[in-house]
Protein backbone atom coordinates (compact mmCIF):
# COMPACT_ATOMS: atom_id res chain seq x y z
CA UNK A 1 0.00 0.00 0.00
CA UNK A 2 0.63 3.66 -0.22
CA UNK A 3 -0.24 6.56 2.09
CA UNK A 4 -0.71 9.93 0.63
CA UNK A 5 -1.61 12.92 2.60
CA UNK A 6 -2.62 16.47 1.28
CA UNK A 7 -1.94 19.36 3.64
CA UNK A 8 -5.01 20.02 6.25
CA UNK A 9 -3.76 17.20 9.01
CA UNK A 10 0.33 16.49 8.16
CA UNK A 11 1.08 15.41 11.91
CA UNK A 12 -1.91 12.70 12.20
CA UNK A 13 -0.86 11.23 8.52
CA UNK A 14 2.62 11.09 9.33
CA UNK A 15 1.41 9.42 12.90
CA UNK A 16 -0.15 6.82 10.53
CA UNK A 17 2.93 6.45 8.86
CA UNK A 18 5.23 5.84 11.76
CA UNK A 19 2.80 3.25 13.02
CA UNK A 20 2.65 1.06 9.64
CA UNK A 21 6.26 1.01 9.07
CA UNK A 22 5.18 2.89 6.00
CA UNK A 23 7.29 6.38 4.70
CA UNK A 24 4.84 8.68 3.56
CA UNK A 25 4.57 8.64 -0.38
CA UNK A 26 6.10 12.15 -1.99
CA UNK A 27 3.72 14.45 -3.41
CA UNK A 28 3.46 17.92 -4.08
CA UNK A 29 0.23 20.05 -3.30
CA UNK A 30 0.26 23.61 -3.89
CA UNK A 31 -1.36 26.82 -5.44
CA UNK A 32 -0.83 28.50 -8.12
CA UNK A 33 -0.89 32.41 -7.84
CA UNK A 34 -4.46 32.51 -7.89
CA UNK A 35 -4.85 30.18 -5.44
CA UNK A 36 -6.07 27.30 -7.94
CA UNK A 37 -4.89 23.49 -6.51
CA UNK A 38 -2.52 21.70 -8.69
CA UNK A 39 -0.83 17.91 -7.08
CA UNK A 40 1.59 16.39 -8.20
CA UNK A 41 2.30 12.93 -7.73
CA UNK A 42 6.21 12.34 -7.18
CA UNK A 43 5.85 8.54 -7.11
CA UNK A 44 4.97 5.35 -9.31
CA UNK A 45 1.39 4.62 -7.95
CA UNK A 46 0.42 2.24 -11.16
CA UNK A 47 -1.64 -0.55 -9.36
CA UNK A 48 -0.99 0.61 -5.93
CA UNK A 49 -3.53 0.47 -3.03
CA UNK A 50 -3.66 4.10 -2.29
CA UNK A 51 -4.93 5.86 0.91
CA UNK A 52 -5.09 9.41 0.77
CA UNK A 53 -5.13 11.17 4.30
CA UNK A 54 -7.25 14.48 4.24
CA UNK A 55 -9.75 16.36 6.37
CA UNK A 56 -12.36 18.65 5.10
CA UNK A 57 -11.48 21.21 7.83
CA UNK A 58 -10.96 24.90 7.82
CA UNK A 59 -10.54 25.83 5.21
CA UNK A 60 -13.05 23.29 4.55
CA UNK A 61 -13.62 24.31 0.80
CA UNK A 62 -9.35 24.28 -0.16
CA UNK A 63 -9.37 21.18 1.93
CA UNK A 64 -11.93 19.46 -0.28
CA UNK A 65 -10.35 20.74 -3.24
CA UNK A 66 -7.04 19.52 -2.75
CA UNK A 67 -8.83 15.74 -1.85
CA UNK A 68 -10.87 15.57 -4.96
CA UNK A 69 -7.48 16.52 -7.11
CA UNK A 70 -5.52 14.25 -5.35
CA UNK A 71 -7.72 11.47 -5.92
CA UNK A 72 -8.20 12.46 -9.87
CA UNK A 73 -4.56 12.38 -9.74
CA UNK A 74 -3.73 9.35 -8.59
CA UNK A 75 -6.82 7.79 -10.50
CA UNK A 76 -5.28 8.94 -13.42
CA UNK A 77 -1.84 7.72 -12.38
CA UNK A 78 -3.43 3.99 -12.56
CA UNK A 79 -3.72 3.62 -8.91
CA UNK A 80 -5.22 0.24 -8.38
CA UNK A 81 -7.45 1.08 -5.77
CA UNK A 82 -7.80 4.77 -4.05
CA UNK A 83 -9.32 4.82 -0.25
CA UNK A 84 -10.11 8.69 0.42
CA UNK A 85 -9.27 8.42 4.54
CA UNK A 86 -11.22 11.44 5.69
CA UNK A 87 -10.64 11.75 9.56
CA UNK A 88 -13.52 14.49 10.20
CA UNK A 89 -15.94 15.06 6.88
CA UNK A 90 -16.65 18.57 7.56
CA UNK A 91 -20.29 19.09 5.63
CA UNK A 92 -21.82 16.48 7.48
CA UNK A 93 -23.95 18.42 9.44
CA UNK A 94 -25.75 19.64 6.46
CA UNK A 95 -27.30 15.78 6.11
CA UNK A 96 -30.96 17.09 5.65
CA UNK A 97 -33.06 19.98 4.54
CA UNK A 98 -33.09 22.25 7.10
CA UNK A 99 -35.87 24.38 5.68
CA UNK A 100 -37.25 25.13 2.16
CA UNK A 101 -34.72 25.73 -0.42
CA UNK A 102 -31.57 23.86 1.02
CA UNK A 103 -29.25 21.76 0.32
CA UNK A 104 -28.07 18.47 1.57
CA UNK A 105 -24.57 19.19 0.91
CA UNK A 106 -23.38 16.50 2.63
CA UNK A 107 -24.79 13.93 0.00
CA UNK A 108 -23.27 16.48 -2.66
CA UNK A 109 -19.76 16.07 -1.06
CA UNK A 110 -20.34 12.33 -1.57
CA UNK A 111 -21.07 12.30 -5.09
CA UNK A 112 -17.97 14.35 -5.72
CA UNK A 113 -15.24 12.19 -3.98
CA UNK A 114 -16.85 9.19 -5.54
CA UNK A 115 -16.73 11.02 -9.12
CA UNK A 116 -13.35 11.98 -8.71
CA UNK A 117 -12.14 8.64 -8.50
CA UNK A 118 -12.28 7.30 -4.93
CA UNK A 119 -12.99 3.55 -4.21
CA UNK A 120 -13.64 3.34 -1.12
CA UNK A 121 -14.08 6.07 2.26
CA UNK A 122 -12.79 6.09 5.84
CA UNK A 123 -13.68 8.53 8.44
CA UNK A 124 -14.78 9.01 12.06
CA UNK A 125 -18.02 9.74 14.07
CA UNK A 126 -20.21 10.27 11.21
CA UNK A 127 -22.59 13.40 12.89
CA UNK A 128 -25.16 11.85 11.08
CA UNK A 129 -25.06 7.35 10.84
CA UNK A 130 -27.18 7.65 7.38
CA UNK A 131 -24.65 9.48 6.15
CA UNK A 132 -23.15 6.00 4.80
CA UNK A 133 -26.13 5.86 2.60
CA UNK A 134 -24.87 8.84 0.97
CA UNK A 135 -21.99 7.34 -0.62
CA UNK A 136 -22.12 4.79 -3.45
CA UNK A 137 -19.26 3.20 -2.47
CA UNK A 138 -18.02 1.46 0.61
CA UNK A 139 -17.39 3.49 3.61
CA UNK A 140 -15.99 2.87 7.16
CA UNK A 141 -17.41 4.69 10.21
CA UNK A 142 -14.73 4.42 12.96
CA UNK A 143 -15.48 5.36 16.52
CA UNK A 144 -13.68 7.26 18.36
CA UNK A 145 -15.35 5.87 21.50
CA UNK A 146 -12.90 2.94 22.41
CA UNK A 147 -10.10 5.91 23.38
CA UNK A 148 -12.45 8.05 25.39
CA UNK A 149 -13.53 4.92 27.32
CA UNK A 150 -9.83 4.16 27.95
CA UNK A 151 -8.80 8.04 29.32
CA UNK A 152 -11.93 8.23 31.10
CA UNK A 153 -12.04 5.10 33.45
CA UNK A 154 -7.90 5.63 33.81
CA UNK A 155 -8.97 9.70 34.89
CA UNK A 156 -11.69 9.35 36.86
CA UNK A 157 -11.45 6.21 38.26
CA UNK A 158 -13.27 5.50 41.33
CA UNK A 159 -15.17 8.57 41.13
CA UNK A 160 -18.85 8.80 41.34
CA UNK A 161 -19.48 9.64 37.46
CA UNK A 162 -22.63 10.73 34.94
CA UNK A 163 -22.15 10.85 31.20
CA UNK A 164 -24.25 13.78 29.59
CA UNK A 165 -25.29 14.27 26.42
CA UNK A 166 -25.75 17.80 25.12
CA UNK A 167 -28.71 17.36 23.13
CA UNK A 168 -31.08 14.70 22.50
CA UNK A 169 -29.34 13.50 19.02
CA UNK A 170 -25.99 12.76 20.79
CA UNK A 171 -28.38 10.11 23.46
CA UNK A 172 -26.98 7.10 21.48
CA UNK A 173 -23.42 8.08 21.61
CA UNK A 174 -23.33 8.93 25.34
CA UNK A 175 -25.51 5.73 26.59
CA UNK A 176 -23.18 3.83 24.85
CA UNK A 177 -20.49 5.01 26.58
CA UNK A 178 -22.65 5.35 29.88
CA UNK A 179 -23.06 0.94 29.68
CA UNK A 180 -19.49 0.02 28.78
CA UNK A 181 -18.37 2.37 32.10
CA UNK A 182 -21.40 0.83 33.94
CA UNK A 183 -22.30 4.70 34.63
CA UNK A 184 -26.06 6.81 34.96
CA UNK A 185 -27.09 8.96 31.90
CA UNK A 186 -28.01 12.06 31.61
CA UNK A 187 -29.60 14.22 28.82
CA UNK A 188 -29.48 18.43 27.74
CA UNK A 189 -33.19 19.37 26.81
CA UNK A 190 -31.46 22.31 24.26
CA UNK A 191 -33.53 24.87 21.89
CA UNK A 192 -31.32 26.02 18.40
CA UNK A 193 -33.44 29.01 17.22
CA UNK A 194 -30.78 29.34 14.72
CA UNK A 195 -26.77 27.89 13.54
CA UNK A 196 -24.58 28.59 16.25
CA UNK A 197 -27.15 29.35 19.18
CA UNK A 198 -28.41 27.47 21.36
CA UNK A 199 -30.09 27.49 24.87
CA UNK A 200 -30.53 24.89 27.73
CA UNK A 201 -34.34 24.52 28.41
CA UNK A 202 -33.87 21.46 30.95
CA UNK A 203 -31.67 18.63 32.56
CA UNK A 204 -32.93 15.31 32.57
CA UNK A 205 -30.71 12.84 35.09
CA UNK A 206 -29.38 13.17 38.36
CA UNK A 207 -26.39 14.96 38.25
CA UNK A 208 -25.89 16.46 41.81
CA UNK A 209 -22.68 16.04 43.60
CA UNK A 210 -21.29 14.28 40.85
CA UNK A 211 -18.98 14.45 37.97
CA UNK A 212 -20.40 15.04 34.71
CA UNK A 213 -18.96 14.10 31.62
CA UNK A 214 -20.29 15.42 28.41
CA UNK A 215 -19.59 13.92 25.01
CA UNK A 216 -20.16 14.55 21.44
CA UNK A 217 -18.73 14.69 17.76
CA UNK A 218 -18.21 17.78 17.03
CA UNK A 219 -17.48 20.74 19.52
CA UNK A 220 -17.42 24.07 16.40
CA UNK A 221 -18.28 27.66 18.45
CA UNK A 222 -18.24 26.13 22.13
CA UNK A 223 -21.77 27.84 23.04
CA UNK A 224 -23.67 24.90 23.22
CA UNK A 225 -21.03 23.08 25.46
CA UNK A 226 -20.50 26.35 27.87
CA UNK A 227 -23.93 26.77 28.14
CA UNK A 228 -24.28 23.10 29.24
CA UNK A 229 -21.68 22.94 31.35
CA UNK A 230 -23.50 26.15 33.22
CA UNK A 231 -26.32 24.32 33.61
CA UNK A 232 -25.07 21.58 35.06
CA UNK A 233 -23.00 23.39 37.71
CA UNK A 234 -25.81 25.71 38.47
CA UNK A 235 -27.89 21.67 39.10
CA UNK A 236 -25.43 20.93 41.79
CA UNK A 237 -22.81 19.07 39.23
CA UNK A 238 -19.25 18.62 41.47
CA UNK A 239 -17.07 19.32 37.90
CA UNK A 240 -17.95 19.19 34.09
CA UNK A 241 -15.75 17.51 31.60
CA UNK A 242 -16.34 17.01 28.03
CA UNK A 243 -14.79 14.16 25.32
CA UNK A 244 -15.31 15.32 21.66
CA UNK A 245 -14.22 13.91 18.49
CA UNK A 246 -13.58 17.22 16.24
CA UNK A 247 -12.61 20.03 17.47
CA UNK A 248 -13.50 22.85 14.60
CA UNK A 249 -13.33 25.19 17.56
CA UNK A 250 -13.91 28.26 14.95
CA UNK A 251 -13.99 31.87 15.93
CA UNK A 252 -13.68 32.49 19.33
CA UNK A 253 -14.63 29.13 20.93
CA UNK A 254 -11.17 28.51 22.40
CA UNK A 255 -11.29 31.52 24.39
CA UNK A 256 -15.00 30.73 25.27
CA UNK A 257 -13.82 27.12 26.64
CA UNK A 258 -11.28 28.46 28.28
CA UNK A 259 -13.34 31.25 30.73
CA UNK A 260 -16.29 28.63 30.78
CA UNK A 261 -16.57 26.34 33.84
CA UNK A 262 -15.71 23.25 31.84
CA UNK A 263 -12.53 21.72 33.78
CA UNK A 264 -11.04 19.43 31.16
CA UNK A 265 -12.31 19.56 27.12
CA UNK A 266 -10.63 16.15 25.51
CA UNK A 267 -10.65 16.37 21.62
CA UNK A 268 -8.91 13.73 18.95
CA UNK A 269 -6.38 14.74 16.54
CA UNK A 270 -8.84 14.32 13.43
CA UNK A 271 -8.28 18.33 13.09
CA UNK A 272 -4.93 19.65 13.41
CA UNK A 273 -4.28 21.78 16.06
CA UNK A 274 -4.11 25.32 16.02
CA UNK A 275 -1.75 27.72 18.24
CA UNK A 276 -4.55 28.68 20.42
CA UNK A 277 -5.61 24.84 20.79
CA UNK A 278 -2.17 23.67 22.18
CA UNK A 279 -2.05 27.06 24.78
CA UNK A 280 -5.49 26.60 26.21
CA UNK A 281 -4.95 25.05 29.35
CA UNK A 282 -8.24 23.00 29.47
CA UNK A 283 -8.14 21.70 25.90
CA UNK A 284 -6.50 18.03 25.54
CA UNK A 285 -6.06 16.34 22.25
CA UNK A 286 -6.14 11.96 22.07
CA UNK A 287 -4.31 10.56 19.23
CA UNK A 288 -6.44 8.27 16.93
CA UNK A 289 -3.56 8.34 14.31
CA UNK A 290 -3.42 4.14 16.05
CA UNK A 291 -7.32 3.66 15.41
CA UNK A 292 -6.93 4.89 11.47
CA UNK A 293 -3.39 3.24 11.14
CA UNK A 294 -4.94 -0.51 12.12
CA UNK A 295 -8.35 0.11 10.18
CA UNK A 296 -6.09 1.26 6.84
CA UNK A 297 -4.29 -1.91 7.18
CA UNK A 298 -7.14 -4.16 8.04
CA UNK A 299 -8.61 -2.47 4.28
CA UNK A 300 -5.61 -3.05 2.81
CA UNK A 301 -5.27 -6.58 3.78
CA UNK A 302 -8.72 -7.31 3.00
CA UNK A 303 -9.60 -7.91 6.92
CA UNK A 304 -12.88 -6.87 9.63
CA UNK A 305 -12.63 -3.48 10.63
CA UNK A 306 -15.85 -3.87 12.38
CA UNK A 307 -13.60 -7.02 14.81
CA UNK A 308 -11.80 -3.59 15.92
CA UNK A 309 -14.82 -2.39 18.18
CA UNK A 310 -15.84 -6.23 19.52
Amino acid sequence: MKILTCNSNRPLAEAISAYLNQPLTKASVRRFSDMEVFVEIEENVRGEDVFVVQSTSYPANDHLMELLVTIDALRRGSARRITAVVPYFGYARQDRKSGPRTPISAKLVANLITTAGAHRGLTIDLHAGQIQGFFDIPLDNLFAAPAFIKDITERYAGEEIVMVSPDVGGVVRARGIAKRINADLAIIDKRREKAGVSEVMNIIGDVKGRRCIMVDDIVDSGGTLCNAAAALMDQGAESVSAYLTHGVLSGGAVARISSSPIDKMVITDSIMATEAVRLAHNIEQLSIAPLVAEAIRRISEEKSVSSLFD
